[in-house]
């Protein structure tokens, strides 16, 4: 008797095809690729160009004109911030005033600049006799003191002869302002070495230093600590 033995099927060995231009897995590995060596290379090109933009020439003070005259031109590094910035060559629009403090070789932002009627301060020449900080210069910020004179205190509320009133102390009228302008007075032997500020003043508080300023004592500026110069 003859038994028969069933064999296994013999296996079938799948063939790896080489993948074809009319893969659309490697159409796509080959769009991805191109696609990140393009992005790198813009990255890198970006961050390395420089542009020229507008820069401050002087300290520019609130309400102070924006114009050629007042710019210089530097090369620089934005990158994506360019918008923030005036670029040199374009036209600067007319009508712009500084709004806040751009110092010296500082970048002009746009957001620094804007009409004249968004400032909230005015400017008020006030005349210092006595000593002042080499500190205060144009773009500083300072304090601004009223010294009551003592003869006129005393004359006004004297009550007898041997009594009077104690001088009235020195008091802040205004703090942290800036100084738009310093003017030193021509002859000053003649003027006592009197300096005009020109300082901006909030207008809130323009009553109290224009009334301090037809009284009789004396203005005094106190640079502060850290301010802007």
């Amino acid at each position: 008797m003859t038994s028969t033995i069933d064999r296994p099927p013999t296996p079938t060995v799948a063939r790896i095809r080489r993948p074809t231009w009319r893969d659309p897995r490697l159409v796509l590995g080959i769009v991805l690729v191109a696609g990140s060596v393009a992005l790198g290379s813009w990255a890198v090109s970006t961050a390395g160009r420089t542009v020229a933009v507008y820069a401050a020439a002087g300290p520019l003070t609130p309400g102070e004109p924006l114009d050629l005259g007042a710019l210089r031109t530097v090369d620089v590094r934005l990158g994506a911030g360019e918008d923030a910035y005036f670029v040199a060559g374009e036209a600067v629009p007319e009508g712009l005033v500084a709004l806040r403090v751009v110092g010296e070789g500082e970048l002009v932002p746009r957001s620094a600049v804007g009409d004249p009627a968004d400032l909230a301060v005015r400017p008020v020449a006030i005349s210092v006799t006595g000593g002042l900080s080499d500190r205060v210069t144009d773009g500083a910020l300072v304090d601004v003191w009223f010294v009551p004179d003592a003869s006129s205190t005393r004359g006004a509320g004297a009550v007898g002869a041997d009594e009077s009133p104690a001088p009235e102390p020195p008091h802040e009228l205004v703090g942290q302002v800036v100084v738009a302008q310093v003017a030193e007075a021509s002859g000053s032997l003649v003027t006592g070495g009197a300096t005009t500020l020109h300082v901006l003043v909030p207008t809130d508080s323009l009553p109290e230093v224009l009334g301090a300023l037809a009284a009789e004592g004396e203005i005094a500026v106190v640079p502060v600590a850290g301010g802007a110069s």
